[in-house]
């Protein structure tokens, strides 16, 4: 019989790259994104498995009901799930505007919640698999980025806690936690030019050990030795010592 995945973000990036894992592991997808144009593209590419897109601004307030509503009207169920979209902003946090800091909060923490809210009956009677893209920025405060690290500390919580609230449902809940990595996220986020960008993990290399790790149903994956190291470090060490080197890792040194 065959399965379905829904994925979000799914234009570009990480969720590119998982949404192809998946044709190729004969998943048919259900597509989220504000992209039409991009999502019409994939599906044109993707001639053997059946695609269903659905534009939707996930960071607009309801959408993400609006997302479970559609599916359901279609007549579909899911098997598995990747809350896979989100962005991020660089700057000051009073010198970004309040309203894109908002939008960040729905989209990386609200819409993730909702659509795993809404989707997990589909979930338990498949005995599926959810997959929530966090960030090694969930292991330290990040100044001048503290908004976006906030959101993907609060993406891998919630991910460990629903794991453990799930453990005999049969549904599996995996974090992927990676680090820089080459995606549209940097120019996305002003960040081209900070440090922390300055090394950055394949997007296909990424994609492909956090897809393992999901169907082998492990909680938690964080990509590449660097970054597992720097996530164990994040923890034993006081976490101003954390803050004070991601202020220097986005070149925001001077003092506010």
């Amino acid at each position: 019989m065959t399965k379905t995945a829904l994925v979000t973000g799914a234009t570009s990036g990480i969720g590119n790259a998982l949404a192809k894992l998946l044709a190729a592991d004969h998943y048919d997808l259900i597509l989220v994104s504000r992209d039409d144009e991009k999502m019409r593209a994939i599906k044109s590419e993707l001639t053997d498995r059946s695609v269903t897109i659905i534009k939707k601004d996930l960071s607009q307030f309801h959408a993400a009901k609006e997302v479970f509503d559609e599916v359901k009207r279609n007549g579909l169920t899911i098997d598995l799930l990747i809350n896979n979209a989100g962005f991020g902003l660089v700057g000051a946090f009073d010198s970004l505007p309040i309203e894109r800091q908002s939008e960040m909060i729905q989209l990386n923490c609200a819409a993730l919640t909702e659509l795993t809210y809404y989707f997990l009956p589909d979930l338990r009677s498949k005995m599926g698999k959810i997959m929530n893209v966090a960030s090694t920025a969930a292991y330290q405060p990040g100044p001048f980025m503290a908004v976006y690290f906030a959101s993907k500390a609060y993406v891998l919580s919630l991910s460990e806690a629903l794991a453990e609230e799930l453990d005999k449902s049969g549904v599996t809940v995996t974090a992927l936690c990676p680090g820089p990595t080459h995606t549209n996220f940097g120019s996305v986020a002003h960040a081209e030019n900070i440090k922390m960008f300055s090394r950055t993990m394949d997007v296909q290399t990424v994609a492909r050990i956090g897809y393992r790790a999901m169907m082998k149903g492990k909680r938690v994956v964080v990509t590449g030795q660097l970054n597992y190291a720097g996530a164990i470090a994040a923890k034993l060490l006081p976490r101003r010592w954390g803050a004070k080197a991601v202020r220097i890792i986005t070149g925001s040194n001077k003092k506010k």
